[in-house]
């Protein structure tokens, strides 16, 4: 059994990893970080003082098994989302119905009955715990446009001692993946950032929605979210003093750890770099095990287009930020070859209108990794991966015996 470990983002490797699944032999495990704290999966860390299980979820939903009677029930689950208007009773006399032994959650019929008690407990959990909450921050939960995944996330958290691995392996366990998902570490961290002309970014959810052409200038990891108003009160100086001083990278959790160390084959997804990556490459402990590891296979994979985090990124940008946040955490100057083995770069052009990332050779020299220039570009779906291109080439890679230096 070949074990390949993917470390990305909620749909960063929405192409790569469903290729790797249809591979015999392959053992695939997905690092996430779990800082996302937009819209419901806000509403969930900050209700349930959690890390956010929404980019969890999303890649969960990728291993979801698909030839059993059970795909269709379970994929409506992960999908499913109350309406923008939804209304709050009617939802929370559901929910009770369904933990009380209803076999319907959402209109949803769960039929398998293992699952269906498991997610019965955890929706229990989910509306009793909610309902202290409540009381004791004196606020509602909004249920408008809200994941239900997440509601039972936030159940099956306080069902397994408030571990955020725990509560991921458990779902796991339940759903009979066909890989596993980690979150990079159980500490609950709130994700900042700085602009190049000083413009702070207070949110994991400003970095990705909010574009500029100004890139982002460095990353904070804190142990609590920014208080807008009296940070904006700071000066320039203040603001970047008090972010430096309050960041401190977590810990990589012990199955990340033990998942990097056992690695045939270890893969930097593409993805938005700032939010879904450069956070988990940050935990203490990543590139200390990624650099150990002599014998695994590290391939980089550049993004295909430009995003809104990286609106002017080339090539080797996206190899030379991962380069130092990886480096960052430990405070050790690991060399490239140490963290990589090769890059992934892609020529293909099929949409005319996407914004697409180039080859900066030039820009190579010091970073000396094998470079692998190919069109790795999806026919049927221009601006994104093929993924069994992508696999394909890595298990080459793999077969011609290619390691870190």
């Amino acid at each position: 059994m070949l074990n390949v470990v993917v470390l990305n983002g909620g749909r960063g490797a929405a192409s790569i990893i469903p290729s790797m699944l249809r591979y015999q032999g392959i053992n695939v495990t997905s690092i996430v970080n779990a800082y996302d704290d937009g819209k419901s999966t806000g509403l969930i860390r900050r209700f349930f003082d959690m890390l956010g299980p929404s980019d969890i979820r999303k890649v969960q939903e990728l291993m979801l098994p698909d030839g059993d009677a059970d795909h269709a029930a379970s994929l409506a689950l992960f999908a499913y989302r109350y309406p923008l208007a939804a209304q709050r009773d009617p939802i929370l006399e559901d929910m009770r119905s369904f933990a009380g032994g209803a076999r319907s959650i959402a209109s949803i019929e769960v039929t398998n009955v293992s699952i269906r008690r498991s997610l019965q407990r955890f929706l229990g959990e989910f509306v009793d715990g909610l309902e202290v909450i409540e009381k004791a921050e004196g606020a509602e939960f909004e249920f408008s446009d809200c994941s239900l995944m997440n509601c039972l996330y936030a159940g099956a958290y306080l069902a397994c001692d408030r571990n955020m691995e725990l509560t991921t392996k458990t779902v796991d366990r339940l759903f009979r993946l066909k890989g596993t998902v980690l979150p990079n570490s159980v500490e609950n961290k709130w994700l900042a950032a700085l602009r190049e002309n000083g413009e702070v970014l207070y949110s994991e959810a400003e970095i990705v929605e909010l574009r500029s052409n100004v890139l982002i200038a460095g990353i904070y990891l804190l142990d609590r979210p920014l208080a807008r108003e009296r940070f904006a009160a700071l000066t320039p100086e203040e603001q970047k003093y008090y972010l430096s001083r309050h960041h401190s990278a977590p810990m990589a959790s012990p199955g990340v750890r033990l998942a990097l160390e056992q690695a045939d084959i270890i893969v930097y997804s593409a993805g938005t770099q700032h939010s879904s990556l450069y956070p988990t490459y940050m935990s203490s402990g990543v590139a200390e095990t990624i650099a150990a590891n002599r014998d695994a296979l590290k391939v980089f994979v550049t993004n295909i287009g430009a995003d809104y985090e990286t609106p002017s990124y080339r090539a080797s940008d996206y190899l030379r930020g991962a380069y130092k946040y990886l480096r960052s955490a430990d405070q050790r100057q690991y060399a490239a070859g140490e963290l990589f083995s090769a890059v992934l770069i892609n020529n293909g052009r099929r949409k005319s209108d996407e914004t697409y990332v180039d080859y900066d050779e030039e820009n190579f020299d010091q970073l000396p990794v094998r470079r692998i220039i190919d069109d790795f570009e999806a026919a049927d779906a221009p601006g994104k991966h093929d993924g069994r291109r992508v696999i394909d080439r890595i298990l080459a890679l793999y077969e011609a015996g290619v390691t870190a230096a």
